[in-house]
């Protein structure tokens, strides 16, 4: 009652009739923020098909230039398998500076054959060694 009379005095008389005609928020209200959503994303949707479509449908890294791997060595620090036309570039990459490391014709990976042949051996089979090494010491 002490409420009701506080309420009353405070407030001007069309505040209260609008509060007691309308206690929460109706079904209506969710439905219509429902539907603004769905129409902002219907929206999203649409602007992406509209570019792919503009950009003739085009994604990063298919054209002349291609990255086709890449190694963190650290925060900063990468190491990555750029294809040009027909060959590969290893790049290596660290803040300000992007240097060639070698070129390789493209599609031409060492394998362990090359690595009897007098190539540098895998990294896997440098580790093993080093491995059985440190097993032989204890």
């Amino acid at each position: 009652m002490l409420r009701t009379i506080l309420i009353s005095a405070l407030l001007p008389s069309t505040a209260l009739a609008a509060d007691a005609a309308a206690p929460g928020i109706g079904a209506g209200t969710y439905l219509q923020a429902t539907f603004a959503l769905l129409l902002i994303v219907g929206l999203l949707f649409a602007a992406t098909w509209a570019a792919r479509k503009v950009s003739g449908g085009k994604r990063f890294g298919q054209g002349n230039l291609r990255v086709i791997s890449g190694i963190a060595l650290g925060p900063k620090e990468r190491i990555v398998l750029v294809e040009v036309e027909e060959q590969w570039l290893v790049i290596g990459i660290v803040p300000g500076q992007i240097r060639t490391l070698h070129t390789l014709p493209k599609g031409s990976t060492p394998t362990a054959g090359n690595a009897a042949e007098g190539a540098l051996p895998a990294f896997a089979d440098w580790l093993q060694t080093i491995r059985e090494r440190g097993q032989g010491a204890q």
